[in-house]
C-alpha cells in the first residue's frame, strides 16, 4: 500500500474539510424546497399514514425553528372547513390522491401530486377531498400554527369575521 497520498490525522477534525451543516430554511423559497424534499422521501411518510374515516388524520412529522411540518390524510368527501391559519405563513403540496382548494377571491383547483401551494398569513381557503380515492398532503407552517380559526361563509357574507370557535391542527 503507498502512504504517499494518504492524509496524516483525522480529516473530521479539520473544520473546513467539512461539508456545511444545512441551514433551516428562513424564506418561502426554502420552506418550499423544504417541502418537496420532504415529498420525494417517501420512505420517510409513506410508513406514518393513516385514514380515519371519523376526522382527517394528522401527524407532526418535523419541528424546527421557527417551523413545522404535519402529515394530512384525507378519506372521499373529508373537508378542512373554511379556515385561515391565523400569523402563519404556509406551503402545502399532494403526495397522493387529488384535493380541491377553493380559496377566497380565486375560485377553486385541483391540487395533484407535485402541486404546491403557498400561502400567507389572512389567507381563507378550504381543502376538500372531492375525489373517489384517500389524499396525502404535506403542509409546512412558519411560524408554527398556532391557530386555525373556522371561517363560516354566512360570517363573511354579513362583513362580520366570525370570532375563531376552535383550534384544529391542520
Amino acid at each position: 500500500m503507498d502512504n504517499d497520498n494518504a492524509i496524516a490525522g483525522d480529516p473530521l477534525a479539520i473544520p473546513h474539510l467539512l461539508p456545511p451543516v444545512p441551514a433551516h430554511p428562513h424564506t418561502v423559497a426554502g420552506f418550499a424546497g423544504l417541502a418537496l424534499a420532504l415529498a420525494g422521501d417517501r420512505e420517510c411518510w409513506a410508513p406514518l399514514v393513516r385514514y380515519d374515516a371519523g376526522s382527517r388524520w394528522y401527524h407532526r412529522l418535523r419541528v424546527g425553528p421557527g417551523y413545522e411540518v404535519w402529515l394530512l390524510s384525507w378519506v372521499p368527501g373529508q373537508s378542512s372547513g373554511r379556515h385561515d391559519h391565523g400569523p402563519s405563513s404556509g406551503v402545502y403540496t399532494v403526495l397522493e390522491g387529488a384535493l380541491t382548494e377553493a380559496a377566497d377571491g380565486r375560485g377553486s383547483r385541483v391540487l395533484t401530486p407535485g402541486s404546491l401551494r403557498v400561502f400567507a398569513p389572512g389567507y381563507v381557503h378550504e381543502v376538500v377531498n372531492a375525489a373517489l380515492a384517500p389524499a396525502v398532503s404535506l403542509h409546512v407552517y412558519f411560524p408554527g400554527l398556532t391557530e386555525m380559526p373556522m371561517r363560516p361563509l354566512a360570517a363573511r357574507a354579513s362583513g362580520v369575521a366570525p370570532r375563531p370557535r376552535g383550534v384544529i391542527a391542520c
